[in-house]
């Protein structure tokens, strides 16, 4: 057998072991939505504690994406992938035999620790796929279905609590969980930074108290006139303290998790702040501000929570599933840094066009936003953002930015909610009659997504990205994957930006 023929048979067992192990996570994201209410009747508790063990694991999930891809890069990311395979099954048992909503908390804090698992999942990509057309499709695929198993998840989640009751869910994210194991396990080369280093342990410490204070911060003021703004206040105060810590601690180390000229160059910050927009901009609008409108009974088209989700969730999770492949391709000719605007200007006019649908009648508009968002920001934008933080990550600390990105996917989500619902509140007429409220949270979300477009102009290129000749992909190839047959020339991560 040739080695390009077992390059291919090696890279399609990689893909499905990745794919399975991105649906685990995604599963664990989304098929607990339709949920909560099951949850909150079977369990004797609140919505708002209920609610609160959905805080809990994307929390969790942000601050473990802050440290596990660069533990990955030192004692191996196949290692690491299957250890959060495995917990995230062991929680999900935990959770389908909760007694309580405080064990359900706990289990959920568990089920946490898969958050890097996309970021791990991409840069084990890169490693075993060089060609830029061929590692964009790839990377789409894995991107999309992070962003959502073509609604299906969430519709099987619904189906299996209203029939089976709210355990089913959970079992049914067992299940999966141990067949992603099975296959990372079994199928996934093993792969590590060529450089080996210690891992900053204390440096994490303070990293981890700086972004988890500050999501939960933004998590409270996301109850806007219900929130406790005394301590939105403190835990600010806190993140900066623990950050400005977390600084001096790794400009000291001799081997420090995240280096601090790192953080300078406009590769990281900047790439960094335009998903923290656009995750700002889009996420609440197209989770909250249009499934609202779709059920709302008296202004908007009274539609009930599962044929809204018809109506405008799986058609976005669908739309992004198709494109995303078909985009990353793209990207790999046209530049990630180019299509990834194209994406943000397509989903600043989805938004202007929504507002034409707010005051109308007209399902088929409704949709056809649902669709057109889910093109431009599931299948191009996400994607993009999602794959220039593998690309722009430096060859000496691979996992560091896809982390970091992954955190700001997180922190963009629960800023968007405080920022777009505190938008629709200000906007909403005091008898709450009339349509002004959901202009308001559209308009603010557009108007972040511009900022969002200017600020991409500022990321760099990434070196290899695109389509080049042969020789220059064989100089840029730096690492290989440990234990892989075919001994590929392969990155641990992406070089560096020109």
């Amino acid at each position: 057998m040739s080695e390009t023929t077992q390059r291919r048979v090696n890279v399609a067992a990689l893909m499905t072991a990745l794919l399975a192990a991105c649906m685990a996570f995604q599963l664990n994201a989304s098929m607990l939505s339709p949920a909560l209410v099951t949850i909150e009747e079977e369990l004797n508790t609140t919505s708002a504690a209920v609610a609160l063990t959905q805080t809990a694991f994307f929390t969790s999930a942000a601050l473990f994406s802050l440290f596990l891809p660069r533990l990955g890069d030192i004692i191996g990311r196949k290692k690491v992938l299957a250890g959060m395979m495995v917990v995230l099954t062991l929680g999900s048992v935990l959770a389908a035999l909760a007694p309580s909503v405080e064990v359900l908390f706990l289990a959920r804090l568990i089920q946490g620790v898969s958050g890097p698992t996309v970021a791990l999942s991409m840069i084990m990509l890169r490693v075993e796929v060089r060609e830029p057309k061929r590692f964009g499709t790839l990377m789409g695929v894995i991107a999309a279905v992070n962003g959502g198993i073509a609604g299906v998840d969430a519709i099987a989640g619904g189906y299996l609590a209203q029939n089976h009751g709210f355990a089913s869910v959970f079992w049914a994210m067992a299940v999966v969980g141990v067949i992603a194991s099975a296959m990372v396990i079994s199928t996934a080369p093993e792969s590590m930074a060529v450089k080996k280093e210690k891992m900053d342990w204390v440096g994490v410490i303070p990293l981890v108290i700086s972004v988890g204070t500050l999501l939960t911060a933004f998590n409270e003021a996301g109850k806007l006139s219900e929130a406790n703004w005394m301590l939105v206040a403190g835990l600010i105060v806190i993140s900066a303290v623990a950050f400005t810590v977390f600084w001096k601690v790794e400009n000291r180390s001799d081997h420090p998790l995240i280096a601090t000229h790192l953080l300078k160059q406009r590769s990281t910050w900047a790439l960094l702040l335009t998903t923290l927009l656009t995750m700002t901009g889009v996420f609440a609008v197209m989770n909250g501000i249009i499934p609202a409108l779709a059920q709302d009974g008296v202004i908007g088209f009274g539609m009930g929570a599962e044929e809204s989700a018809w109506w405008t969730i799986t058609p976005y999770a669908l739309a992004g599933l198709v494109i995303g492949p078909f985009a990353g391709r793209l990207a790999g000719s046209w530049g990630y840094a180019k299509v990834l605007r194209i994406g943000t200007i397509g989903s600043v006019i989805a938004l202007a066009l929504m507002l034409l649908v707010v005051d109308s009648d007209s399902r088929l508009g409704l949709l056809a936003i649902s669709v057109l968002i889910g093109i431009t920001y599931a299948g191009i934008g996400n994607v993009m953002l999602s794959g220039l933080g593998v690309m722009l990550s430096p060859k000496e600390n691979p996992g560091f930015l896809p982390g970091l990105n992954a955190g700001a996917f997180n922190l963009g989500a629960g800023l968007s909610f405080a920022v777009i619902y505190a938008a629709q509140t200000a906007t909403t007429t005091a008898d709450g009659s009339g349509t002004e409220g959901y202009y308001g949270g559209i308009i603010a979300g557009a108007v972040i997504l511009a900022l969002a477009l200017a600020v991409s102009f500022l990321i760099p290129k990434p070196a290899d990205a695109e389509a080049s000749s042969d020789a220059e992909l064989n100089d840029a190839a730096i690492n290989t994957g440990e234990n892989s047959t075919a001994a590929p020339a392969t990155a641990d991560a992406a070089p560096a930006v020109r």
